[in-house]
């Protein structure tokens, strides 16, 4: 694997040891495919970064950690280089971690990681434990900031929370769904990808406020813990649906929406009206087709703008202590953006 990087370098941004950078590089042994990929991404990490490094004025180095799919955690990734590229007087590299699954004690583990090796801060979609709220406090005891994004930490030493305003979200699924439903009600699938993200919990709370008192008659079946990976997620609905309950519609906030709409169509079901969140390529592809009905979208480039002026210092005007919520955006088959 050719490189023009040293090896402390490398390691520094792929979060291994230098013995294990140079293994993978030398291409030796015991050695898993994961570890190498992290190297590869590194490198190109680095390649990308090495022209903006070049600029004059500080330097700064981010650590972008998140349990997401991996459709998105590239909208993550894109908007973050995106962002990065655009801030003025700057220079900026960007270290990610991203897992589809990620345990507490793996979370804990790449945070640690991060403690020993120093950042300018951390940007940080992950569950809401009380372990990671004790993490965060020794990291901002170490001066690295902790900011939260699209599902927030309360309670934590975190510097402010970005992304979407969820209980706003739920609210905004419960008006359309309730537009769509006939008036003796139904069944209502709601799907999340972990009980532990308090976003998806802050949806589905003012989701079913609302949608309860539009729709008395209304019955939620909530699936969760399918992480948002389609085979994960199909696993968890395939035994929810061999129950029978017709289902009329869909409140899809953790993804996996592709899996939910494959589930659906094996049991032979086919809910009136679908709503899902964020416009990955996957729900682009979906909602263009006219499988899905709405998505309820935001501005993850402009969270990640407003996120990383917070952390240089800079003033907002609509960032306060708590952060900046972005507004929910309704995305249909007819207004769907061109990017």
């Amino acid at each position: 694997m050719t490189h023009r990087f040293p090896i402390k370098e490398i390691a520094r941004q792929a979060g291994l040891g230098t013995a294990t950078v140079d293994r993978v590089l030398n291409n030796r042994a015991h050695v898993s495919p994961q570890t190498r990929n992290r190297v590869a991404a590194a490198l190109r990490e680095l390649k990308a970064q090495e022209a903006q490094l070049a600029a004059q004025g500080r330097r700064y180095i981010f650590d972008v950690v998140a349990e997401a799919p991996q459709r998105f955690s590239r909208e993550i990734r894109i908007a973050a280089e995106t962002a990065a590229r655009a801030l003025p007087g700057v220079a900026v590299r960007l270290r990610f971690q991203f897992q589809e699954i990620m345990t507490e004690a793996e979370t804990l583990a790449i945070l640690a990681r991060i403690a020993k090796r120093g950042s300018s801060g951390i940007c940080l979609k992950a569950r809401d434990t009380a372990a990671l709220r004790q993490m965060i406090a020794q990291l901002d005891k170490a001066g690295i900031p902790v900011f939260a994004l699209v599902t927030d930490l309360p309670g934590s030493a975190r510097q402010a929370y970005f992304g979407l305003d969820n209980a706003e979200a739920g609210r905004t699924a419960a008006y359309l769904l309730a537009q769509g439903l006939p008036d003796r009600g139904g069944n209502v699938l709601t799907s999340r990808s972990q009980d532990s993200f308090r976003g998806e919990t802050d949806r589905f709370t003012a989701f079913r406020d609302l949608i309860l008192t539009l729709k008395p008659d209304v019955q939620l079946v909530d699936v969760i813990g399918g992480a948002g990976v389609n085979s994960r997620t199909l696993d968890r609905l395939d035994d929810v649906l061999s129950r029978g309950a017709p289902i009329a519609a869909v409140y899809s906030m953790g993804g996996g929406n592709a899996a939910i709409l494959r589930a659906l169509a094996a049991h032979k079901q086919r809910p009136a009206i679908f709503v899902a969140h964020d416009l990955d390529r996957e729900n682009r592809q979906l909602l263009a087709q006219g499988a899905i009905s709405y998505v309820l979208h935001h501005d993850l480039g402009k969270d990640m703008a407003t996120l990383f002026n917070a952390a240089l210092g800079k003033p907002m005007r609509s960032l306060d202590q708590t952060g900046a919520s972005s507004d929910v955006q309704i995305v249909t088959p007819y207004n769907l953006p061109r990017f």
